[in-house]
């Protein structure tokens, strides 16, 4: 690719910029679909007349969780509840943070623990669990990556100055080891965790990137000041979704390792596709942006900038996330649909066309599938947003349906992680 100089460079790096927010996701997600509902995409074909009974499906789910349909954000704070504890709140009054005199504070606190933690939730694999000591129970998965990370966090495994721990300072964070992360983890022989390197060059690569935005994340970096950045821009209190989403996208484009770039602009979760090409004189034409972890923390983020009184508006420019729960929900119930059965025991790359085209007909399955339940439950976006259709919702019911199909709950493809993903 060219390296940004010169007036070609200069196109290149524009379009690669267009493809930094929730709008180019959908844009580019919308041509595999079209593609897919015409039959023209190579590896799935799209079944619209199957959704109700996945709507059906994620309704009784949700019901049973929220029997009030009072639900809440899909956030990582969900799984730092894990258990029924709210381990948050805990550390609130633990540490005397609570009231409006500390709600500053609490948000930046709230960032520092939130972004290692949402980077840190790709895939643990099948047979990795965690033992939370401190209220005796074990935990796998997401809810198990989300209790690990929170105590690591607390214990000041993040932070500059260990006697002032509830940092994450990007100092220590460019110094994690592996050592750091496997005991924090708790991974050894019998309790092996897939794409621990991965995970250790992501934290070291997330504090590369706040050192070298100071008008982010201050001098000396640290992570909560995004706080402080987004307040300076907030009107009444309020920024839009789409703004906090480009600014960490901007920020922390650094942090993928071995991702596409267009002229020395770093696309992170990005990727080709044959079915995304419909213009031969765009320098990015052909790329489906997923920005999956990076959406996944911009709803994570809500509540902790809430805490410090700031609101984000317009939630619903953001995209459901295209990852094996919501994905392999759709594909459970036949929406999508696999040309080849044989694509169902091979081993997947993140890369490879097929997982790119499945990921981004469950963009848009997401939406369609929002739409749907909304209409059953005669209930507008306003009411019913897709971040609480997410968290109600299908990420649970992905993983519930998973349960019932197959042995320990494994997605319906075979991808190979490297943890900085799914």
């Amino acid at each position: 690719m060219n390296n940004g100089n010169g007036e070609a460079g200069n196109i290149e790096k524009q379009a690669a910029l267009k493809l930094l927010n929730a709008a180019a996701v959908r844009e580019r997600c919308a041509r595999i679909m079209a593609a897919a509902k015409a039959g023209k995409a190579p590896h799935f074909t799209w079944h619209e007349d199957k959704l109700d009974a996945c709507a059906d499906y994620v309704l009784g789910v949700m019901r049973k969780r929220f029997p009030d349909l009072d639900v809440p954000i899909h956030s990582r704070r969900r799984h730092f509840e894990a258990g029924g504890i709210d381990r948050w709140g805990e550390l609130v009054a633990k540490r005397g943070l609570s009231g409006p005199e500390h709600a500053a504070e609490r948000a930046r606190i709230g960032i520092d623990l939130t972004i290692p933690s949402v980077l840190l939730d790709a895939g643990a694999g099948a047979s990795w669990e965690y033992y939370d000591e401190a209220h005796h129970k074990g935990f796998s998965r997401s809810e198990g990556l989300g209790v690990a990370s929170f105590d690591m966090f607390v214990n000041g495994a993040f932070a500059a100055d260990k006697s002032d721990p509830l940092r994450s300072d990007a100092a220590a964070l460019m110094q994690i080891a592996g050592d750091d992360v496997e005991h924090g983890f708790q991974v050894d022989a019998m309790n092996p965790l897939v794409g621990v390197e991965g995970r250790v060059n992501l934290l070291r690569r997330l504090g590369a990137a706040a050192r070298v935005n100071p008008d982010v994340f201050g001098a000396p970096a640290r992570l909560g000041n995004l706080y402080d950045h987004l307040a300076a821009r907030a009107v009444d209190g309020k920024i839009p979704a789409t703004l906090l989403l480009e600014t960490l996208l901007h920020a922390l484009g650094p942090v993928w390792p071995g991702r596409l770039e267009i002229g020395g602009v770093d696309l992170g979760d990005c990727w080709k596709h044959p079915s995304a090409a419909v213009d031969a004189g765009d320098p990015a034409d052909g790329l489906v942006p997923f920005h999956k972890l990076t959406q996944w923390l911009a709803y994570s983020l809500l509540e902790p900038l809430a805490d410090g009184g700031l609101e984000i508006t317009g939630l619903d420019q953001l995209t459901g996330l295209p990852e094996y729960r919501n994905g392999g929900l759709l594909l459970d119930f036949g929406v999508i649909a696999a040309r080849d059965a044989d694509l169902y025991t091979q081993a997947l790359t993140v890369d490879h066309p097929a997982i790119v085209e499945w990921r981004a007909l469950t963009v848009i399955g997401l939406d369609r599938l929002a739409e749907r339940i909304r209409e059953k439950l005669g209930v507008d976006a306003a009411a019913l947003p897709l971040a609480r259709v997410l968290e109600g919702g299908t990420w649970t019911a992905g993983r519930k349906i998973a349960a019932e199909r197959r042995p320990g709950g494994a997605p319906p493809l075979n991808i190979v992680s490297d943890g900085t993903v799914f």
